[in-house]
């Protein structure tokens, strides 16, 4: 599935001529939208569940269409941000006992799927393009299987394609090991409290990107699903639940917005998002107090953040809950006086592209002096200058760098259109302040 967009092969950034100064109207949170798409299939029913400010997206796109394949209910209306959504069946029911789901490049579509489709009956199998046959899901795979629910990964290699033979959802303990994904974590605890029995869930390992973890909790408590936190490692879901939500708003993506924070940072101007404040579900938007860290002022309430951009200095600083946003603050990092050292986000390397080594490689070809290692990356201070940046079919890479052309004159974004992946009008949105 591809949006059709209208930029070049390649697209040159045009650095501003003052600081940015820019009120910003972002699109509907990625991680949010899929999230709630999946909780109002399984929750609706023959009731319909009413979204709006819904992400348009490759990602999203691959959702609906998955879900359609599914069985379920879409009406989807991108232009003004909507979707309506029900079920043929009962809620918790997957209407189509057999189904092959591609899920393109999109994680959250074939992580939280491949959970979900273990409440059927019948055999489903879910492959995407070649990236995402190389991103391990064994994990997920074991944590199903110890739900008695079939799972396995068709080449016996640990990644999709995945095919799951089930039965049904009857409950039981599921042991995940956290390390490579949180989004495993996610999927499981969106499907079972639609499961016929209790479901334990535990944490092994070391728990990444928490704070999305946090998100999917929250979300179900805003539809009236109950989970238990027995402790950091451990949630006891309830079987048998339904949710007393049918109207859901999506925020504004806080992911997004850091490319914004960035450019407001390095050019020394100001940026406001609205929708975004300090009642975010998004833990990514913590990335503005990695700025005030580095010298950016900040203003935040309930429904706004303001970044103003001052002198930057450089931070150490464990990325590992807002990885997402690593990308973004490694170029911001070169804008700093000092050497800034980002640390635990060993996890990217299997994200779109290994993002550590991808992100190395670009800053050195601007000219900053980086370090690499399995977990980490330093960034030096360094005379910077234009360079042809390679974005790996990485919508992250393009719109990290792309912040960079901001300042540094003969910044080229190779293949920006992949930005469509979860923002198709960033580039747009970009040139409204320059």
């Amino acid at each position: 599935m591809k949006i059709q967009q209208d930029y070049p092969e390649k697209t040159t950034i045009t650095p501003l001529k003052k600081p940015i100064d820019l009120v910003c109207h972002l699109p509907g949170s990625k991680s949010i939208t899929n999230r709630a798409l999946v909780i109002a299939a399984l929750n609706s029913g023959e009731q319909k569940t009413h979204l709006s400010g819904v992400l348009r997206s490759e990602d999203t796109e691959i959702m609906v269409d998955c879900l359609e394949k599914l069985g379920f209910i879409l009406s989807v209306n991108w232009k003004d941000c909507t979707a309506i959504v029900s079920s043929p069946k009962a809620s918790g029911i997957i209407p189509s006992s057999n189904a092959n789901l591609f899920t393109g490049n999109s994680g959250t579509t074939m992580r939280f799927l491949t959970a979900m489709v273990g409440l059927g009956k019948g055999t489903y199998k879910l492959d995407g393009i070649k990236r995402m046959q190389e991103r391990p899901i064994n994990d997920l795979l074991k944590a199903l299987n110890d739900l008695n629910i079939n799972s396995s990964s068709e080449n016996n290699n640990g990644c999709p394609p995945v095919i799951i033979k089930t039965l049904g959802w009857s409950g039981g303990i599921a042991r995940i090991n956290s390390e490579m994904s949180s989004q495993f974590i996610s999927g499981i605890l969106m499907a079972a409290p639609f499961a016929k029995g209790d479901t334990r869930i535990i944490l092994e390992g070391k728990i990444v990107s928490q704070s999305y973890i946090g998100i999917t909790l929250a979300m179900l408590n805003d539809w009236g699903i109950n989970t238990t936190k027995i402790s950091d490692r451990e949630y006891l879901i309830k079987g048998n639940q339904t949710g007393n939500r049918f109207e859901y708003q999506i925020e504004p993506d806080a992911s997004a917005a850091s490319y914004f924070y960035a450019a407001a940072a390095i050019t020394g101007g100001t940026v406001t998002t609205p929708g975004l404040g300090k009642t975010s579900l998004q833990g990514d938007l913590k990335f503005v107090h990695a700025l005030e860290l580095m010298g950016a002022t900040v203003t935040q309430n309930n429904n706004s953040t303001t970044i103003n951009g001052k002198e930057l200095h450089a931070i150490n600083i464990d990325m590992n809950d807002i990885s997402d946003t690593v990308m973004t603050l490694g170029v911001v990092a070169c804008f700093a006086k000092g050497t800034t050292k980002i640390t635990n986000i060993g996890h990217i390397r299997h994200k779109e592209t290994d993002r550590i080594s991808a992100l190395a490689n670009e800053l050195r070809k601007i000219g900053a002096l980086v370090e690499e290692f399995p977990d980490s990356i330093i960034i030096h201070p360094s005379k910077l200058h234009g360079a042809e940046i390679e974005t790996y079919n990485d919508h992250r890479i393009a719109m990290s760098f792309a912040i960079a052309g901001l300042k540094i004159p003969g910044i080229t974004i190779c293949n920006p259109s992949c930005v469509a992946k979860t923002y198709p009008d960033f580039f747009d949105d970009l040139a409204k302040a320059i």
